[in-house]
């Protein structure tokens, strides 16, 4: 267990909280895109992908009503790529190979 703590740890750690972070991004726009087309949670409940599908028709009329559901998944998915990155480049101690 202190091979694992000391020495395996520390080497898998920093890459392995950057995958998660790209990863809940990932999966964030794939629950959106599900819940547009009918696939995800039922109607109770609030998803911004039905809140999307459901504001369609009136977006001529009233654009406020898409964009703000549009935009929250943008900043949300932008917010987990730039704490990935920045999760990355704090704990990425490696120096660079010189040829």
């Amino acid at each position: 267990m202190s091979i694992i703590t000391k020495h395996i740890l520390p080497q898998i750690l920093p890459p392995l909280l950057v995958v998660l972070s790209l990863e809940m991004a990932g999966l964030l726009l794939v629950l959106s895109s599900l819940s547009f087309l009918g696939l995800g949670a039922q109607p109770p409940a609030a998803e911004w992908g039905a809140m999307l599908n459901e504001a369609r028709p009136f977006f001529a009329e009233r654009p406020s009503v898409v964009l703000a559901p549009g935009i929250v998944i943008i900043l949300a998915v932008l917010s987990f790529n730039l704490v990935g990155e920045g999760i990355r480049f704090q704990l990425d101690k490696r120096k660079p190979y010189r040829w």
